[in-house]
């Protein structure tokens, strides 16, 4: 079964996967709003690469508040799941975001990505983390159409 991740974001979003056997989360791309005329542009683009890896399932991030609460950033991201939902064949999932950009940056740093490449590739790296988070622990995963 393989699973996408995604990092959704305003700016740019990243995606990661995961090998066959679930064993192995690793970057794929990213995103960049800027080089789509429009939304809908995007989200056509990011479904043909979601197609092209033929998952069987897709992974949100979702961002919640420390203490489980819903921002407007939250309901950003329900509201593009939903979108991309109805132009995808594999069903999506939401898990837990929280912490995962700061850890994929720590991750980067560990690395010793260069500062300027940090930019292009720290969106992948947080939706490995979402990824890696499925992977330890489905069942905390979050139905699209649910609440949390």
């Amino acid at each position: 079964m393989k699973l996408i991740g995604i990092d959704y974001g305003q700016v740019r979003t990243g995606l990661a996967a995961t090998d066959p056997d679930n064993i192995l989360a690793y970057p794929l791309t990213t995103l960049d709003f800027s080089r789509f005329p429009n939304r809908k542009a995007f989200l056509a683009a990011l479904a043909e690469r979601i197609a092209e890896e033929k998952p069987d399932r897709v992974i949100i991030g979702l961002p919640l508040q420390p203490d489980g609460t819903e921002s407007l950033t939250t309901r950003q991201v329900r509201n593009f799941a939903q979108r991309l939902q109805r132009r995808i064949s594999a069903p999506c999932l939401f898990m837990n975001e929280l912490l995962s950009s700061e850890e994929a940056l720590s991750d980067l740093r560990e690395a010793r990505v260069r500062t300027r490449r940090v930019k292009s590739v720290l969106d992948q790296q947080a939706a490995v983390r979402i990824l890696e988070s499925y992977l330890h622990a489905p069942d905390k995963a979050l139905p699209l159409d649910g609440t949390v």
